[in-house]
């Protein structure tokens, strides 16, 4: 298989792949932590319909993903399946980033008007993400590599949008006024086309050598009908369907957490310009500490258990410092005794939450060959784009519950950190963390639930390695242990 490799991958590859998803970092960050704040507190947009607008996008992005995943899966070029994808869709989604955060004439654009030039960055994004990751299970089979390569593809994620979190407060909106300054998101938004744009480009030139290459088989003719029947074949497979129901809570909470914490951090827990500035470089911290725990955790536990403890470590970690304002156990809200332990919490609960993610991420790939056995198709596009389905509409879930929350406690829009009534401060705690602590679980019970484990992917991986022949799309691959035709279709071991 073109691009396929043996054993451990070199470092380069490692490197190279993962610099690929600096730009779904600078999108996300964006996305989850600026622009709800900057159409809704700088533009005066209703909060409540801005989180409407970005889950409006997010929905129809997800529907155009299973499209982008059958046509990135039906490519056939010398070049591949996925590279032409990563080579076109970055210019344009330059131009689009820089347009979100400069609205004609430096106003509030109309609700359509949000909503298009949302469902326009995001699909773009989705062209470079989706074929990206896509390369993974066609890269390696290895348990253990496969991690890997998402440990790298989460590091420089969380690079890119720490890198633009940084940038954001000390260089294009420092002073007293911070994220509220209007003349500081253009050039915020000029930086991060740049920046993801040079990663796409760079991601793709880096692993041209190894992943270019007519594909072996030629796929059959596009089809629309055709691209949405593979996701709900997809969706039959017992094993993602178990993933997208851990996966869509795991989402929701991530969503939520995400695009609330600005108005946490400044209104909740009144942080300052020094802390405003070191929150980020807390988040950074967490990422290199998944970065050291995550396979070993992967290694002893296997995926499944890593993912559930890990939803049920981080919600502890993360509600725990609201548990303890609302029974006056927490140090004044403002000081630095307040910040610091706010900070050192979120260092491991952020830590723990990011493990869940790439526990559940990496269980896809696994998903592919048991695909691969029961119907002799790779369709490694068709389930990513399934997984980002599940992970756009549960994100923009939370976000707009965000927008909710934010509504219902009746937060003014021109709210002044310290001013703020205790009343509008407990609504906001309530609503989140009672939402947080439901999904946490869910999402705990269902990834705990994944079927596949380590031993039986490999011994799939094996049966699938000994074949001589391709199969043919009518034909299961036969595992050593199991009868195929004594399988119900759809499931999966």
């Amino acid at each position: 298989m073109v691009g396929f490799v043996e054993g451990k991958l070199p470092l380069k590859l490692k490197l190279v792949h993962g610099f690929g998803a600096i730009a779904f970092g600078v999108k996300d960050s964006g996305f989850s932590f600026f622009l709800l704040l900057f159409y809704n507190q700088v533009l005066g947009m209703d909060a409540g319909l801005v989180s409407l607008a970005l889950l409006i996008a997010l929905l129809v992005d997800a529907v155009i993903d299973p499209i982008l995943g059958n046509l990135s899966d039906r490519t056939y070029t010398r070049w591949g399946r996925r590279l032409p994808w990563l080579y076109v869709a970055p210019i344009p989604l330059a131009f689009a980033w820089v347009a979100l955060w400069s609205p004609p004439g430096g106003e509030a654009p109309s609700f359509l008007g949000l909503v298009g030039i949302a469902v326009t960055v995001r699909i773009l994004l989705s062209a470079c993400e989706v074929p990206s990751v896509a390369l993974v299970p066609e890269i390696t089979a290895d348990y253990e590599e496969r991690t890997t390569l998402f440990r790298y593809r989460y590091l420089s994620g969380w690079i890119g949008g720490i890198v633009m979190m940084v940038l954001a407060t000390s260089v294009f909106m420092p002073g007293p006024n911070g994220l509220l300054q209007q003349d500081g998101y253009l050039p915020f938004g000029i930086f991060g086309a740049l920046l993801m744009a040079a990663s796409v480009l760079g991601s793709a030139l880096g692993q041209h050598k190894i992943v270019a290459g007519l594909p072996e088989i030629k796929p059959e003719p596009f089809s629309v009908r055709q691209a949405f029947g593979e996701i709900v074949e997809a969706f039959s497979e017992r094993a993602f369907l178990i993933f997208a129901l851990g996966g869509l809570a795991a989402y929701v909470s991530q969503g939520m957490t995400f695009s609330i914490s600005n108005y946490v951090n400044v209104f909740v827990w009144q942080f300052d310009e020094f802390a405003l500035r070191v929150w980020p470089v807390v988040l950074f911290l967490s990422a290199l500490l998944m970065f050291v725990i995550v396979n070993p955790m992967h290694r002893h536990l296997g995926k499944p258990r890593s993912a559930a403890i890990a939803a049920i470590s981080a919600v502890f970690l993360l509600l725990l410092p609201y548990v303890l304002l609302l029974i006056g156990l927490w140090p004044q809200v403002g000081t630095t005794a307040s910040t610091f332990l706010y900070l050192a919490l979120l260092l491991l609960g952020n830590t723990m939450g990011i493990v869940m993610m790439i526990s559940a991420s990496s269980m896809v790939a696994e998903i592919v060959e048991a695909y691969l056995e029961r119907t002799g198709r790779r369709a490694e596009g068709a389930f990513y784009s399934g997984n980002w389905l599940v992970q756009k509409c549960a994100t923009g879930l939370g976000i707009f519950l965000t927008g909710q929350i934010i509504g219902f406690s009746q937060l003014p829009n021109d709210a002044v950190p310290g001013d703020v009534p205790w009343d509008v401060i407990l609504d906001i705690i309530l609503l989140y963390g009672g939402l947080s602590l439901v999904l946490a679980l869910t999402a705990a019970y269902w990834l705990g639930r994944f079927p596949i484990t380590r031993e039986q992917h490999e011994a799939r991986v094996a049966a699938l390695a000994g074949m001589t022949a391709q199969p043919t799309p009518d034909r299961a691959v036969a595992h050593p242990d199991t009868d195929p035709q004594s399988r119900p279709k759809g499931g999966t071991s």
